[in-house]
């Protein structure tokens, strides 16, 4: 065995390359560079030592694999799960937010080039419903504080408070209303599927030109319609990829007949990402959306109960009692086949299943939401239920505070819609509801279509598409008469951002200006007349009942997460800053998922959408 020195020494050289040597080096050994003198060979080396042969890697074995791979899989949950609460912690995500404020990979997004500023105005709606000057500190996508004092406050000064020696942006809007972004729960965006009647695009610029900061899409006129898993979470998968949303967006799912009867199927939508169900008590016009008939409601309630999301009701159960003929280029025509009782009928039996499954465990989060209520002779019924202590809530729409039954002109079927638009007196009793608190929130039921559909040559009301397209129009078509009939800027918040944000479960998040909210914010002026042109409308088509009206209540801004989607003199952000929410019982990895096809690709492929279904 050779010394260890040696061993060594043959050990390295076996690891190394054979160097040549320098001329300092052969000068050292033998003489000056460039002599003749031959230098000395180099003395015999002893034979290295064999080294011995890596050890094969033993196999794997399956028991082994699906350790690792639960392994993996608990690790993917628990970080979901601590991004699910991280996200709906106000608290926590403040501190995040100076995180993102410092990350330099996250950039601004929108009209404005700054991921911190202040927000100054003469009236501003606070979570206590105030209207009084003040300031909103924005940081990271999310309200940092907030200063609000007496009417005769100073803006300026409530604004340095904030700002405390920083050189942050203000934006003054002097004697503008800074309000929470509007919720619109009550939104058919018809993608995927029919994007020849609206699109998502399209939808959410004309929702970031009328102040709605979120949009709570409905499960059909999509193709096919949101009534399973799959197309959940295709739709939401491709919300959140495809970059072409401009405001937030969440979906409802639907209740039909094939799925009402079996409660796995309904928590499997929650799990999902759904923020809960939208059901029809009468045909919906759409062949894969069926009505639900009453037993379904009643078969179904239970499962939604315990669930703790809410369920959303057409509420018309049609009958063949109507009176024939009549001149179907009249609105009067189409009002006597949708007659008040149908609306009645339906009401009264959801109120009876609402009764009869009393004793159902439920979670907090349960509501029966009657959508767009027309018939104001409901309203003693529902003050009274209400008063019962049924978890019951109510919306209307802006179109049955505008319009009446009697002034539709002949042939314009831009003004159907279902329920149908019913006598003035009747929208002066809706008013009064929601003064009085019995109908708590309104949505726009923004339903268009192709323009054929409308059959706009013809003024057929009987044939026609019976949806009004509304969403851009939200907030001036609801303060028109609103400020007429004499409610405040408090009680339109209340039914516009914080009901509608309670309703779809997003209430830690959205509805307030309140410190650790989303920075959803709209600028506006309750006294300047709206932009109605069809120019200035964003949506796919320019149909719709509110083109050219005066109507008061003027958008000069709308921010989302903090990031300007909408300026008066800019327009529509060229960047889709809008993101995908599900629902807070979606299950963690699914969350995950989403958030990575939004941050990921601009459009998902097929294979990354059947991965995540």
């Amino acid at each position: 065995m050779p010394p260890k020195g040696v061993e060594d020494a043959a050990a390295q050289a076996d690891q190394e390359p054979a160097q040549q040597p320098s001329k300092s080096a052969a000068a050292a050994a033998g003489g000056a560079a460039g002599s003749t003198t031959a230098a000395p060979a180099p003395a015999p080396q002893p034979p290295r030592a064999a080294r011995p042969a890596a050890a094969a890697p033993e196999p794997v074995t399956g028991l082994q694999r699906s350790r690792i791979l639960l392994s993996c899989a608990m690790y993917v949950i628990a970080l979901a799960v601590l991004y699910q609460k991280f996200r709906d912690n106000g608290m926590l995500s403040l501190v995040a937010s100076h995180a993102r404020v410092k990350a330099p990979w996250v950039q601004p997004c929108g009209l404005l080039d700054a991921k911190e500023f202040v927000l100054m105005a003469d009236r501003l709606v606070t979570p206590r419903g105030q209207v009084v000057p003040g300031a909103v500190h924005v940081r990271g996508g999310l309200i940092a504080n907030l200063a609000a004092s007496t009417p005769s406050a100073d803006r300026h000064k409530l604004a340095q408070r904030l700002l405390a020696g920083r050189p942050l942006p203000v934006l003054d809007f002097g004697d503008a209303v800074l309000a929470p972004g509007l919720v619109d729960v009550h939104v058919h965006m018809n993608e995927p599927g029919r994007e020849e009647w609206e699109g998502m695009a399209t939808a959410t610029r004309a929702a970031a030109a009328g102040g709605v900061a979120t949009v709570v899409d409905m499960p059909l006129n999509s193709a096919p319609c949101t009534t399973t898993t799959y197309e959940l979470r295709r739709k939401s998968a491709a919300a959140a990829a495809a970059n072409k949303t401009f405001v937030d967006v969440a979906f409802w799912a639907g209740l039909v007949p094939a799925n009402a009867h079996n409660p796995s199927q309904l928590k499997a939508l929650v799990k999902g990402g759904a923020l809960g169900f939208k059901a029809f008590m009468s045909p919906s016009g759409i062949d894969d959306f069926p009505n639900v008939s009453a037993a379904d409601v009643a078969a179904a309630l239970p499962a939604i109960r315990a669930l703790g999301v809410p369920l959303l009701v057409h509420a018309e159960l049609v009958d063949g009692d109507v009176p024939a003929g009549g001149d179907p280029r009249q609105h009067s025509t189409w009002l006597a086949s949708r007659p008040r009782r149908f609306e009645q009928n339906a009401v009264r039996a959801l109120l009876s299943a609402l009764r009869d499954t009393a004793g159902s465990p439920t979670k907090p989060g349960f509501r029966l939401h009657i959508v767009h209520l027309s018939d104001a002779d409901l309203l003693r019924e529902l003050a009274a239920a209400k008063a019962e202590g049924l978890p019951l809530s109510v919306e209307t729409c802006p179109h049955y505070l505008n319009f009446a039954a009697e002034e539709v002109p002949a042939g314009d079927t831009r003004f159907k819609c279902a329920p149908p638009l019913r006598e003035g007196e009747n929208r002066q009793r809706l008013l009064q509801g929601l003064a009085d608190g019995i109908i708590d929130s309104v949505g726009t039921d923004h339903s268009p279509s192709e323009p054929s559909l409308k059959l706009m040559d013809e003024g057929d009301f009987m044939a026609a598409w019976g949806g009004i397209a509304g969403l851009q129009y939200a907030l001036p078509a609801t303060w028109q008469p609103w400020q007429a009939a004499g409610l405040n800027l408090t009680r339109l918040v209340q039914a516009w951002s914080v009901a509608p944000a309670q309703l779809a479960g997003l209430s830690k998040r959205k509805g307030q200006l309140a410190p650790g909210y989303d920075a959803d914010v709209v600028v506006w002026r309750p006294e300047e007349l709206a932009d109605t042109s069809p120019e200035a409308l964003h949506h796919r088509h320019k149909v719709s009942p509110y083109a050219g009206m005066k109507l008061r209540g003027r958008v000069l801004a709308t921010f989302v997460r903090g990031s300007q989607v909408f300026g008066e003199a800019a327009g529509v952000a060229a960047q889709a800053c809008g993101r995908t929410i599900l629902g807070p019982q979606a299950l963690p990895p699914l969350v995950l998922a989403t958030e990575a096809l939004r941050r990921g690709s601009t459009q998902p492929t097929s294979a990354q959408l059947d991965a995540l279904c």
